[in-house]
């Protein structure tokens, strides 16, 4: 044991269900380099939450502080299955007992605060981690749908009050050049890595340097930014402290108490997260070849022959050296195709007589190690009805042919006809990127999501390899036909009723009368 201490420090009104997943998650850190002490403030109005506070210091082997508000003051906070309400009443309750678990924090002479909210739940590793990046002021990362049926966002920003992109000072944006940098920005926030931000809270490891310089959550006069976390990070700014979060170690929000039934799927998640100790050992692995590369093309497919199968054949055969086709059950004439337009390419065809689609991990765990078998340099992963743009053919080869990355992500737009793709709430793939074209590491231990459908191409921690992404785009033909879309309604309807691994509102967008449709443009710059 070290002689680093770390002060946990927590304002606490919660429900009883969600306080009891962030007590366990407390008791699960490893703390082998560290000594860990608490620090509660009781704002409890449910009972159970009191009783749940005080068993867990009576049972705890560490040092458990918990403290009573001087006034129980409780109007001014509610929640629902919407969203949370504060007033600025609430707002400032909540920053007094922040600023006193400071106060506590440096009387005491701890090392380092964690400031955390209690209703997050935070990896074992988190604090060992965020202490070995030897930062001042570092978050770990968390996303919220802020508002359902949304996308989830993080809880850190780059300026302002919640504003996610970058900007220099007087320069002037369209709103499409905003949005495209925000998204930017947010998938940066999806690889593992340590990133500085304008903005953070709720999960943040503080240093003592730090706190005995002044930072605290006391309003600032002059600004009017709503939220405690905002005053803290622009005091934090002007004493001269940069603000990072890091993202190797996702917490996970229980924002609704519905969110409670994927806390498990959390936990499952987390065991394919590795620290960047284990990548870099990892990485002294690793292999990358700048010419000769052997492109393999490794596809599911189940009775295409009378959609893009053939289409999509003739194209990839242009730059393939191999292919590796599941085909799942079909009953048409699809192994005669790929038979057929493959000739003269090494083809391993793997033949499911009975489809295993309903089980999703498991079939994309078999075209995995099917894939890996033929020993490929690169795997593209593109299903039987997703082509990629005609520009793929003159630059796949440049992608492949360099030994920094390993992985690249591309954007895929649902076409909803042969010249058209969807943009809406509901359906903006385009706007974000997915990994496509991958290098095969061998010594890399490669893990899977644990879910049943919507569990990923790849292997889940992909992102741990040196990766990019490519301009390049992807045409998914998989919603085109109006007949297609219907039956698809159906069978995600069918298996995932309650939309627990997908999005149940965007299943039954799928049978808009009139969806915002945008032509598809060839971009003529690339070469």
């Amino acid at each position: 044991m070290t002689d680093t201490r770390v002060l946990i420090g927590s304002p606490i009104h919660q429900q009883h269900l969600i306080l009891q997943e962030f007590l366990t998650a407390l008791t699960e850190i490893k703390n082998t380099t560290f000594s860990i002490d608490y620090l509660f403030i009781d704002d409890n109005t449910d009972q159970q939450s009191i009783h749940l506070l005080r068993e867990f210091s009576d049972h705890t082997p560490h040092q458990t502080k918990i403290l009573k508000p001087s006034h129980m003051n409780h109007q001014g906070y509610a929640r629902d299955e919407n969203t949370h309400i504060w007033n600025h009443q609430a707002i400032w309750k909540v920053a007094a007992f922040k600023n006193r678990i400071i106060d506590y924090a440096i009387k005491e002479e701890y090392d380092y605060l964690f400031l955390i909210d209690s209703d997050l739940i935070i990896h074992p590793n988190t604090i060992k981690h965020l202490i070995q990046m030897e930062k001042n002021i570092i978050s770990t990362i968390f996303w919220t749908k802020w508002q359902p049926n949304t996308n989830p966002l993080p809880q850190v920003w780059m300026k302002d009050e919640y504003t996610l992109y970058p900007s220099a000072l007087g320069e002037q944006l369209s709103d499409e050049e905003k949005n495209r940098r925000s998204m930017e920005f947010i998938n940066t926030l999806k690889n593992p890595g340590t990133y500085e931000v304008g903005g953070l809270g709720a999960c943040t490891l503080i240093h003592a340097n730090a706190l005995k310089n002044g930072v605290n959550f006391n309003p600032i006069q002059n600004i009017s930014f709503w939220g405690e976390d905002r005053h803290f990070c622009v005091r934090a700014q002007a004493l001269g402290f940069q603000l990072f979060v890091d993202t190797h170690y996702p917490a996970f929000h229980i924002y609704r108490s519905s969110d409670l039934n994927e806390v498990q799927e959390y936990k499952d998640e987390n065991t394919v997260r590795i620290s960047p100790i284990e990548v870099n050992e990892i990485l002294s692995n690793r292999t990358g070849k700048t010419k000769n590369n052997k492109l393999t093309l490794s596809m599911i497919m189940k009775n295409e022959a009378s959609r893009y199968l053939e289409r999509i054949l003739k194209m990839h055969r242009n730059y393939i050296d191999e292919a590796v086709i599941i085909d799942d059950g079909s009953d048409d004439d699809s192994i005669a195709i790929c038979q057929k337009l493959l000739e003269g390419i090494p083809l391993h065809l793997v033949q499911n007589h009975e489809s295993t689609f309903s089980n999703e991990i498991e079939l994309r765990k078999q075209q995995w190690e099917e894939t890996i078998k033929t020993n490929p340099d690169w795997i593209l992963n593109l299903d039987a009805d997703e082509l990629p743009e005609a520009a793929f053919t003159t630059e796949v080869t440049n992608l492949m042919n360099q030994s920094d990355m390993d992985l690249y992500s591309f954007r895929l737009y649902d076409m909803w006809d042969e010249e058209n793709y969807r943009e809406d709430k509901y359906w903006k793939s385009h706007q974000s990127y997915r990994p496509f074209l991958l290098r095969y590491q061998p010594h890399f231990d490669y893990k899977w999501q644990k879910k049943r459908l919507h569990c990923g191409r790849f292997p889940a921690n992909i992102f741990h390899l040196p990766n990019t992404t490519s301009s390049l785009r992807i045409k998914h033909f998989g919603w085109a036909d109006e007949e297609e879309r219907a039956i698809k309604y159906k069978r995600y309807l069918q298996l995932d009723p309650k939309g627990e691994f997908g999005w149940l509102a965007q299943y039954h967008s799928i049978l808009d009368k009139q969806p915002k449709l945008i032509k598809w443009e060839e971009d003529n710059t690339k070469h």
